[in-house]
């Protein structure tokens, strides 16, 4: 007997048809499958099956009469030639492209007999199970394997790529080697997959899958407890919502945020170009969910999903993807049947789920109206937790998430810049021009192009300051030779934008407010589905007529027809075969051939007519309905009444937030370590800039190793002191600079750090205009003279310096503590108090401090690389730090001789007599 899904009719009903196979999982079965034992040549997975020894020889047959008939110069004169080319060649690519279809239902057959797993080109290792979790899903974290001459580092930041779950099955994002697994891989990150399976657990709910998640992210730490970085989420378009709900249920389990082709913002667009958002007003709402969901036994066919995503583009679905293969069958055959693979695996949603989505999300659009609300909680899911960078990457060429539903979610989230960066936000967006919807994850042009310089860019926006970035990518080949800090072809760079940028990119959003009226709508009409249309769906439904629809639906039946299950197609190999060995295509100038590219031409042309007189339609009767007074009023919206997309009491709420987060910037200002001076000064400069270049941040952590090594910050520290001193710039720039000496009371330690700034800034051109207006500030702020930022830093190793002599020994230190981890706490004044007895004895207390200040981070540093002893052993300085300063101020009043006696520095001997020496001087 057929195990179908479970329901509580199944157990009595029996079906008629119950030969009919299907996986234990309860997945499709196949229609011809009852012909198998009649028909030798019914679909098998056996991939090398060949035809019978008889159908070969009349193929054959067949074959070489038509080349005879066809084939021959002599059976036409010269000006019938061509066309008798064509129609050989016409007939020989017919049968082709019927033996490709005819593949790609066996294709699908093995696939589901195989349980339609993972499309990958990688292998990979199940590491999670989510079926065995406490609230099962049917959701799996997969460790991919890299090549064996291409091992991954598990030092570096670990990738987790999350597919969409929208009819199709999983692996998009990596079925080929240029893809978003394929890059990660190839630079050297561990990645790891989320995949499904083809029919959910039976109480499975979105709040089921955001758990399963963050148990896989949390596996994925575990795993990698010495990476630099927390993972790296990938959200692929609704595994984007997905990410972006963990990330702000759970803000310190993940790293940055990447959302490619996510909608977000599901009411926006632009009139006359994206059709898709109108769906759910002309279909009265959510209830046809739920209606598809009943009659499928309590499971939504993925397949309609599938469908409703050709149909926004009918001229591909019906016509030019076919042709394309038809015309091109001796090339694009491999690649057709690779991408149906993934394009006819269509999986299931329980009721629940698919309802969680469509009331609040494509309907409600309550994601980003902090109306989304997890199993139990009674504050609702507000994105603004999110406290990682957030990455999206979207496309004007993309009809199913254009750019306004991707980013319009930033407004909605907040009024201005300065709300993000109290909010202490990186938000960067990064737009291609032309590529469609499926491109942005399949493209192998976006992959090593888009993708690559944003995953290798990764630690710069993890760093940059708060605030709202464009990310652009160009082409460096013409000058790549003298481009120093580059990497690859491609350069890319981040632009500050702001929130007026965001809006421009849309016709306005007056046009968003008749959705509020369809919210309405679709809220009224899915109760009274549900209260007296629902209980008599349900109880006339079950597992095998829900099988049947399954099964009936037009996108499993042209596979089905169109296979080795078919007995009507049994001569098909065998002819096709034949072909192949006879095969002689026309020449691509023949004027038949010219001709018939260009009735393919006006057939799509035609197609694509109708779709814009549909969509048009479409449009225009969605806005006559729900704009009519009288609609509006039904539903208690005020007649053309602009939207509020943040309730008032959240809005207060968030500004005391803003401005208790300034009030701690301040308390700040003349607090921090060199990592922080370092930051403040390149928060400055960049805040003039209004872009961001990668090559010198190429160029600081090419520095940190250089001078540093293992003792180099890590991307957290580095983010940490982004965040902090960007607020503080903004707070207050002229404040921020003029606080500077307090922090870095030491003149050799202030050469450095502004020489190290000058060889970075510099790595893209030379200072101009603002630019260097605002480094001239900065060194008149720290009393550096002018020109002493060309001198060099000092050699590696701390040796004296050809330029700066015996004083770069000091300042190599103190170039050291710059980049490294110095102990956060305040720094003494600076030595520049009038030649006094009391002024001389604080300029004592305060040399002596500076020597303390620069002795303490060595400890801490030996103690980051010994690993699980870092944070006890910066507590204990910190508590020390205090009375050393004390001890040693005691010992500069009381010694006789003119020079204080430094504090004994912690570390390898040739560490102490470094920093005995540069106290010395």
């Amino acid at each position: 007997m057929a195990v179908f899904p479970s329901s509580p009719l199944s157990l009595l009903f029996t079906s008629p048809f119950s030969f009919l196979p299907t996986l234990a999982s309860g997945t499709s079965s196949w229609p011809f499958a009852p012909l198998s034992p009649l028909w030798p040549l019914s679909a098998s997975s056996r991939e090398d099956a060949s035809p019978p020894a008889a159908l070969s020889q009349a193929a054959s047959a067949v074959t070489s009469a038509v080349s005879r008939a066809f084939g021959s110069a002599q059976t036409a004169p010269a000006v019938a030639q061509p066309l008798y080319d064509y129609v050989y060649d016409a007939w020989q690519r017919s049968v082709l492209f019927l033996d490709a279809l005819r593949e790609r239902g066996n294709q699908t057959y093995v696939h589901e007999q195989a349980g339609m797993p993972p499309v990958l080109a990688f292998d990979y290792d199940v590491i999670v199970d989510g079926r065995e979790l406490e609230d099962p899903c049917n959701y799996a974290l997969l460790r991919i394997k890299p090549a064996e001459d291409a091992p991954t580092d598990p030092r570096m930041r670990p990738f987790v790529v999350i597919d969409p779950r929208a009819g199709h099955g999983p692996g998009i994002a990596g079925f080929k080697m240029d893809s978003e697994v394929g890059i990660a891989l190839r630079k050297g990150h561990p990645c790891y997959f989320v995949t499904f399976f083809p029919v959910p657990c039976e109480t499975q709910t979105i709040q089921s899958v955001a758990q399963a998640e963050a148990v896989f992210i949390q596996r994925v730490r575990e795993l990698h407890p010495e990476s630099d970085g927390l993972p790296f989420i990938i959200g692929n378009c609704q595994g984007g919502w997905a990410a972006a709900l963990l990330a702000a249920s759970a803000p310190g389990l993940v790293g940055p945020l990447m959302l490619a082709g996510s909608p977000l913002s599901y009411w926006a667009g632009v009139r006359g170009k994206n059709p898709m958002r109108y769906s759910g007003g002309m279909l009265g709402g959510s209830w046809m969910s739920s209606l598809a969901a009943d009659l499928g036994d309590g499971h939504f066919d993925g397949a309609h999903l599938v469908q409703n995503f050709e149909n926004l583009n009918p001229a591909n679905t019906y016509w030019g993807k076919l042709y394309n293969l038809y015309s091109r069958v001796d090339t694009e055959r491999e690649r057709f049947l690779e991408f149906e693979r993934w394009w006819g695996g269509h999986f299931q949603l329980n009721r629940a789920e698919i309802d969680w989505i469509v009331q609040n999300l494509f309907v409600g659009n309550h994601l980003t109206r902090n109306e989304v609300y997890a199993k139990n909680a009674r504050a609702p899911v507000d994105l603004r937790n999110i406290r990682t960078p957030i990455i999206v990457l979207a496309s004007w060429g993309d009809n199913i998430t254009p750019p306004q539903q991707a980013l319009n979610w930033i407004p909605d989230l907040y009024a201005s810049v300065d709300e993000i960066v109290a909010n202490e936000q990186v938000i960067v967006y990064c737009l291609h021009d032309k590529v469609g919807h499926l491109g942005i994850f399949v493209s192998a042009s976006v992959a090593n192009k888009e993708h690559t310089e944003l995953f290798s860019a990764l630690d710069l926006i993890d760093v940059l300051p708060p605030g709202l970035y464009e990310a652009k990518i160009t082409d460096s080949t013409p000058e790549a030779a003298r481009l120093e800090a580059l990497e690859g072809r491609y350069e890319i760079r981040f632009e500050v934008r702001t929130i007026e940028d965001i809006l421009a990119l849309d016709d306005g959003r007056d046009d968003e407010q008749p959705f509020e009226v369809v919210r309405r709508i679709a809220e009224n009409n899915q109760r009274l589905y549900d209260l007296f249309v629902s209980p008599f769906v349900r109880a006339s439904s079950n597992a095998f007529t829900a099988h049947v629809l399954r099964e009936s639906h037009p996108a499993r039946v042209e596979r089905s027809v169109m296979s080795d299950a078919n007995p009507a197609l049994g001569f098909l190999p065998a002819i096709a075969g034949a072909v192949r060995e006879h095969r002689r295509p026309v020449a691509p100038d023949n004027p038949f051939t010219l001709l018939e590219k260009q009735m393919s031409a006006s057939i799509e042309a035609s197609w694509d007519a109708y779709r814009d007189a549909r969509d048009a339609w479409v449009e225009s009767a969605f806005y006559n309905i729900y704009t009519a007074p009288w609609v509006q009023a039904c539903v208690g919206v005020a007649p053309n009444q602009p939207l509020e997309p943040i309730a008032p009491p959240l809005m207060a709420l968030r500004k005391e937030l803003a401005h208790y987060r300034l009030r701690a910037a301040r308390a700040h200002l003349a607090k921090g370590t060199l990592v922080d001076a370092f930051m403040r000064i390149a928060a400055y400069i960049v805040d003039e800039m209004h872009t961001v270049q990668y090559r010198p941040f190429q160029r600081m952590r090419e520095l940190a190793r250089e001078y540093l090594g293992d003792r180099q910050p890590s991307i957290a520290e580095l983010k940490e002191a982004a965040r902090r001193q960007g607020a503080i710039v903004q707070l207050d720039p002229q404040a921020a600079i003029e606080a500077l000496p307090e922090i870095v009371p030491d003149m050799k330690t202030r050469r450095a750090l502004l020489a190290a700034v000058y060889r970075i800034a510099t790595v893209s051109g030379p200072l101009e205009g603002e630019r260097r207006e605002r480094y001239r500030h900065v060194q008149r702020a720290l009393g550096v003279e002018p020109g002493s930022e060309k001198t060099g830093l000092p050699p590696v190793g701390g040796g004296e310096s050809p330029e700066r002599g015996s004083g770069a020994t000091g300042a190599g230190d103190s170039t050291a503590g710059a980049g490294g981890g110095a102990p956060r706490v305040k720094a003494s004044a600076p030595a520049t108090e009038p030649e006094a007895a009391p002024a001389r004895a604080k300029a004592s207390r305060a040399r002596a401090a500076a020597g303390v200040e620069a002795a303490a981070p060595v400890k801490p540093m030996r103690a980051a690389r010994a690993g699980a002893k870092a944070k006890a052993t910066e507590a204990v300085e910190a508590r020390k730090a205090p009375v050393a300063a004390k001890t040693s101020a005691r010992r500069s009043r009381a010694a006789p001789a003119p020079k204080s006696v430094p504090a004994r520095a912690e570390g390898t001997t040739a560490t102490r007599r470094r920093a005995t020496r540069g106290a010395d001087e």
